[in-house]
């Protein structure tokens, strides 16, 4: 067999292994966030990819955007890739298009099976390295609620086994929200569960003005109805109620949208951005970048914002 032929089954069997790969192949943390990439710049030129390619290349969001009318061109994009701290930036007074720029195509998957079979069987793994981990655990210990906080009501969206919330951290309410019983039975922070595939149903089952916060780690990437998501977010959330979405660039990535698996990093913080503010309801998104190790760990960013007190 020539290693040509190999090297397509082996890319052909990925979807069975159900491994985590970084969701651009390759990424490079330094180069994904700070720097604008081969696809941007051809597509400069004129170059015309193919919407969606198997392993994540395809057009940027990015060159969608900043050639919208009234928009600034791609030299605006160029000289803020080359600033240090480029996350904390990319949504900083943004000039948001009239609508959702993003189409039905976008949010399609390589793997358009029931969800429900993917995540049938129990994955007690992390998804992220320990270092990045820890980063998103400290970054919960600043901005959650002090533990045992009479009244607070914290909903963990696409929970699993495992939260990463801060050690001994305690709430009367804790919701998790995933896939997957008896993972969200494993996890010891929650305080109740359901379990339900948001991308068939994305109405969430609980009271208006119900949580305070809102955290989801490492899966809006999987999100195939997203704004109907954050709108149900912001209906559930109490007025000033912060929602978290943390992600980094590794994913499951025949689950993950194509626009996701066909963008980097900074394009990530922007499409998460969208989501809340084409969502309604939300002040507008921020977003921190708290890389333990950046090229040498896992990246990690958060994209946050909170409900209006007008919703």
């Amino acid at each position: 067999m020539s290693k040509k032929m190999s090297r397509m089954i082996s890319l052909l069997v990925l979807p069975q292994q159900q491994q985590i790969y970084p969701c651009r192949l390759p990424t490079i943390h330094t180069r994904a966030a700070n720097s604008v990439s081969e696809s941007q710049r051809k597509w400069k030129i004129g170059f015309k990819a193919p919407r969606r390619l198997v392993l994540g290349l395809g057009a940027s969001f990015w060159s969608q955007f900043m050639s919208m009318p009234g928009r600034a061109r791609g030299k605006y994009h160029i000289a803020l890739a080359r600033q240090k701290g480029v996350i904390e930036e990319v949504l900083k007074n943004v000039d948001w298009p009239q609508q959702f720029p993003f189409k039905e195509e976008d949010f399609q998957r390589f793997d358009e099976s029931p969800d429900s079979m993917f995540y049938d069987a129990p994955r007690f793994v992390t998804h992220i390295d320990d270092p990045a981990i820890a980063a998103l655990t400290k970054y919960y210990s600043k901005v959650f609620p002090p533990s045992n906080t009479p009244g607070i009501c914290i909903l963990d969206m696409c929970s699993s086994w495992v939260s990463h919330f801060p050690k001994g951290y305690k709430q009367a309410c804790i919701v998790g929200l995933g896939m997957n019983e008896e993972e969200l039975k494993r996890n010891p922070v929650l305080t109740e569960y359901v379990v339900q595939d948001l991308n068939l149903n994305p109405k969430l089952p609980f009271e208006d003005n119900s949580f305070d916060v809102i955290s989801n780690a490492v899966s809006v990437d999987y999100l195939a109805k997203p704004i109907e998501v954050f709108k149900e977010m912001c209906r559930i959330l109490k007025p000033g109620g912060l929602a978290i979405m943390s992600f980094s660039n590794r994913c499951f990535w025949t689950k993950a949208i194509s626009i996701w698996t066909s963008t980097g990093d900074a394009d990530h913080v922007m499409i998460v951005g969208s989501y809340f503010h084409y969502s309604g309801g939300f002040e507008p998104p921020q977003a921190v970048d708290i890389s333990p190790n950046p090229g040498r760990s896992d990246p990690m960013y958060v994209v946050f914002s909170t409900k209006a007190s007008t919703a």
